[in-house]
Parts: C-alpha cells; sequence; structure tokens
C-alpha cells in the first residue's frame, strides 16, 4: 500500500457499540460470533491506538435515539428491531461505545439516527473541517453499515480504505461477499498493512 500521510487521514470506528458488539448487547444473537471469532473487537482496538499514535484523526460514529424513539424512522428490518429491542437508547449502556473502543479526548464522536454514517449527521462536515482526504473504515457490520458508510466516502470523493480483518458481519460469507463488492470502491487492506503505510514502520518495527 502507498504512503498515507496521518494529517490528512482519519479512521472511522462505526458502531463499537455494547447493543451492537457486546456479549449481551441487543444484537448479540446476529453479530457477537463472528465478533468473538475473529478478534475484530481486539483489532480494532490496536488499528485506533496505533492510527492515533500516528497522528491520524479519530472518529467515532454510534447510533443512538431518544427515549421512546421518537427520532426512529423504521422503515427497514434492521431499524424495525431497534424499536423492537427498544435498545440503541443514548445515554443508556446499551448505546455506550465498548470499553475496549474508548475514545481519547482528541477523537471525534458522530451520533446518528441511520443505518450509515454520513446521512443527516456531521461527519462529512467533521471530516473536511480537519483537512480529511483519506478515510480507513473498522467496525461491525460489514455489509451494512461499514460497506454503507464506505460507499458514500467513496462517492464523496474520499481515498477510501476497509480494514478487512478490523471488521466482521453477521456470517464469513457476508463479511467476504462485502469485501469483494467493496474492493471496487476503495481499497481493501489489512489493519498491519494500514499502519505500517501511516507510520513508514514494519509491524516488527512498531512492535
Amino acid at each position: 500500500m502507498p504512503t498515507i500521510d496521518p494529517t490528512r487521514t482519519a479512521l472511522i470506528a462505526i458502531h463499537l457499540q455494547h447493543d451492537i458488539v457486546g456479549a449481551d448487547g441487543a444484537f448479540a444473537p446476529f453479530f457477537r460470533a463472528e465478533v468473538e471469532r475473529t478478534g475484530v473487537l481486539d483489532t480494532s482496538a490496536r488499528v485506533l491506538t496505533g492510527a492515533r499514535r500516528a497522528g491520524a484523526k479519530i472518529v467515532y460514529t454510534r447510533v443512538a435515539f431518544q427515549p421512546g424513539h421518537p427520532d426512529l424512522v423504521a422503515n427497514s428490518p434492521l431499524l424495525g428491531m431497534v424499536a423492537a429491542n427498544n435498545c440503541l437508547v443514548d445515554g443508556t449502556p446499551g448505546a455506550a461505545l465498548v470499553e475496549s473502543a474508548a475514545p481519547a479526548a482528541t477523537d471525534a464522536i458522530v451520533t446518528h439516527t441511520r443505518i450509515t454514517g454520513f446521512h443527516a449527521s456531521a461527519l462529512d462536515v467533521v471530516l473536511r473541517a480537519s483537512g480529511i482526504d483519506t478515510v480507513a473504515f473498522a467496525g461491525v457490520a460489514t455489509n451494512i453499515s461499514v460497506e454503507g458508510t464506505a460507499r458514500t466516502a467513496s462517492e464523496l470523493g474520499y481515498r477510501t480504505i476497509v480494514l478487512s480483518d478490523a471488521c466482521s458481519a453477521g456470517s464469513e460469507a457476508a463479511h467476504q461477499a462485502s469485501l469483494e463488492s467493496l474492493s471496487l470502491l476503495a481499497e481493501v487492506s489489512t489493519a498491519d498493512d494500514f499502519l505500517s503505510a501511516l507510520t513508514g514502520e514494519s509491524e516488527a518495527e512498531r512492535a
């Protein structure tokens, strides 16, 4: 992978929230088995730490709703499940970021109410205000929120990178199919290759 300028790069961590990736979260029946099998939370934590240390901007996108979900438009089965499970309520533990992905004071957090991160949110404004032209993605789920947000980033003209081992989906098949589609719209990289391009150091040198 060509060298990446960390001062113009953001690592976007998508939906690393208890209700989505946690062992007891509302969506655990869908995502937790693959989260555990792939070790995606550990990989995400490692790439967040490395990118932050290299000077890249860290942005978290989180989906959360007001109590009673008055701001939820449940026009898809997935959003309908949010209402049915009374989950992802802002201010509750379920909507909070998992401890392994705890943000630093310098990180940005963008909250939204749709499946993907750019729609009706401040994400594009936050990125452009920081001079960002390259975005890399980690999080869950690869074939839903990660893919949707990465597709929009590509359409908006950002250099777009998807970190294959820092993302997971409901199944390995769904994850791989999503990466295959995204490879025509974005660069697909491992977390280690991304960090090497960001820092100019090999994995051994960073260790």
